[in-house]
């Protein structure tokens, strides 16, 4: 009788490390197959990190690539502006008498450089075509005001800055198949880019008589900014 117990109990036994023997065999294999499954994710991880970096190093080459390119304008009529960062208009005298809008305000020599400025626009934007694929420039025509109390001088900068405009298209320079935006703005008296001082107080028998503004922010500026875009990538 002892001998049956003991052949029951060692029967029982072996099952029962059989069945612990499975359950480990499959454990080991889930963890196997969930650590493959995370070695994988984590691949995938790396690799699509590493794509990102890469395309962000080449979008940051393309956009150092754009920034370099607008020095290659003409100088003539163009310079940088380390503080604002854009190149701009320079040696050209574009005031308007006051609340007036008329390009004609303006000299007919100054006239012709601002024609000139502008064909050396369009030139510099069509070889930026060539050489650098989906490049995008913004140029601005930002009109200003002196710093009076005409009631009006939003509107009125706009209109002088359309009037540049306006001069372009009746005079042949056209951007419309150039990669560009060009925006027509009117700033007032409140751009950064201005002529200081602002103005000055007129003193008449020793006391403040009246505020006379700087006539030279009766005027537009002409900005070239490179606009980053979409860059196709290989």
């Amino acid at each position: 009788m002892a001998e049956k117990k003991e052949s029951f109990f060692w029967t029982s036994y072996s099952d029962l490390m059989t069945s612990l023997f499975f359950v480990m065999l499959l454990l080991f294999i889930m963890s196997i197959v969930l650590a493959h499954n995370a070695v994988v994710e984590l691949t995938k991880t790396i690799e699509t990190i590493d794509s990102l970096l890469i395309t962000s190093e080449e979008k940051l080459r393309k956009i150092e690539e754009l920034q370099e390119s607008v020095k290659k304008i003409d100088t003539t009529y163009f310079e940088y502006d380390s503080i604002f960062k854009r190149h701009t208009l320079k040696s050209i005298s574009v005031s308007f008498k006051a609340g007036s809008s008329d390009i004609n305000d303006i000299s007919g020599k100054d006239r012709w450089r601002l024609f000139k400025a502008g064909e050396a626009i369009t030139s510099f934007l069509k070889d930026v075509k060539k050489t650098i694929p989906n490049a995008e420039y913004l140029i601005i025509i930002e009109g200003q005001s002196s710093s009076d109390h005409y009631p009006y001088n939003n509107e009125l900068s706009y209109a002088r800055a359309l009037a540049l405009k306006r001069f372009w298209d009746k005079n042949g320079i056209k951007f419309d198949d150039l990669p560009c935006e060009l925006l027509v703005s009117g700033s007032g008296r409140d751009s950064k880019f201005r002529i200081k001082p602002e103005g000055h107080i007129e003193y008449k028998n020793g006391k403040a008589y009246r505020w006379v503004p700087n006539a030279k922010n009766q005027r537009f500026v002409i900005h070239i900014i490179p606009k980053p875009g979409d860059f196709n990538f290989k």
